[in-house]
């Protein structure tokens, strides 16, 4: 069974992005171990468990991808398009960190995390859900949430030791009861939401190519905050986060005031306003220089 190499691009650090993925104890859709992520994919109605770890070949650094079972050649292409968009590895970076290192806030980031990428969430309905089961928590029971949801209904196998989950499916989810979902502590209106974006996802209301199509970052948040349950943030972190829109901004984001407070040296975290004024170098590439931002809080 031949293994996988996908070639780095320039501005690409796999023990950046590592980091990043390490910052969560309780997150069950990977796991890392000795350096390598361990993950089950679902990809053109195959399921692949993965080991991806960083590699050379003929001198060029890059990710080894390998394999619990031969996949079937469309498996394999569609593992490299899944790899690919989670570690956004075809993004130029190069005008980001043009910005990055002279703007005030952003510059010390950019130096220290040099090579991180803004992982994303390729699947929309993972990316919508986790964004609203993330809504006025803190991050930790948010992870806590996430797990006991995935681990109720997604699907799991088993490799090595390693327990590989996947996230639950939108016609799972949208059979459920609310009652189903607050007996893990998700709250009423957080569990009519999920099931509700699952009966869109479902039924074809709600996808990635409708977002797409929309045309700008403003035209696609106008679709998703018409959506109960989703509102400015959780339609920019999906936008950024699952749609890759570098100009995505949740600017009433928390942790960024959080981060912004810090790296000034505030007593008190800044206004929106005052946010908007001080970003505004940032036009283009908002949802990196927010990645970066939160990198700083852990």
């Amino acid at each position: 069974m031949e293994d996988l190499f996908i070639a780095a691009p320039p501005y690409f650090s796999f023990t950046q992005n590592v980091s990043y993925l390490s910052r969560a104890a309780d997150e069950c859709l990977y796991r890392i171990e000795d350096n390598r992520i361990y993950r089950w994919i679902e990809v053109n109605g195959e399921r692949i468990a993965v080991e991806i770890s960083e590699a050379n070949s003929a001198g060029e650094a890059g990710l080894r991808i390998r394999f619990q079972k031969e996949p079937t050649p469309e498996g394999r292409d569609g593992v490299i398009r899944f790899v690919r968009e989670w570690f956004d590895m075809d993004r130029d970076l190069v005008p980001f960190y043009a910005m990055a290192r002279q703007d005030h806030l952003l510059q010390e980031a950019a130096a220290r995390f040099e090579g991180l990428r803004l992982i994303g969430i390729p699947d929309l309905f993972e990316a919508v859900c986790w964004g609203i089961l993330g809504q006025q928590i803190n991050l930790k029971f948010a992870y806590t949430l996430k797990k006991r949801f995935v681990e109720q209904y997604g699907a799991h196998t088993e490799w090595e030791g390693h327990t590989l989950w996947l996230f639950p499916q939108p016609s799972t989810v949208m059979a459920l009861r609310v009652e189903d979902l607050t007996a893990m502590q998700i709250t009423t209106r957080k569990a009519e939401y999920l099931i509700n974006v699952a009966r869109m996802v479902e039924a074809g209301e709600l996808s990635k190519s409708a977002l797409i199509a929309a045309g700008s970052v403003r035209e696609a948040e106008k679709l998703l905050v018409g959506i109960r349950g989703i509102g400015p943030w959780t339609a920019n972190y999906a936008l950024m986060r699952c749609l890759r829109l570098t100009d995505a901004f949740p600017i009433d984001d928390v942790g960024l005031h959080l981060a912004i407070k810090h790296r000034l040296g505030l007593a008190e975290k800044p206004s929106v306003k005052a946010i908007r004024e001080m970003t505004a170098a940032w036009k283009g590439w908002e949802s990196y220089a927010v990645f970066y931002m939160w990198k700083t809080l852990y």
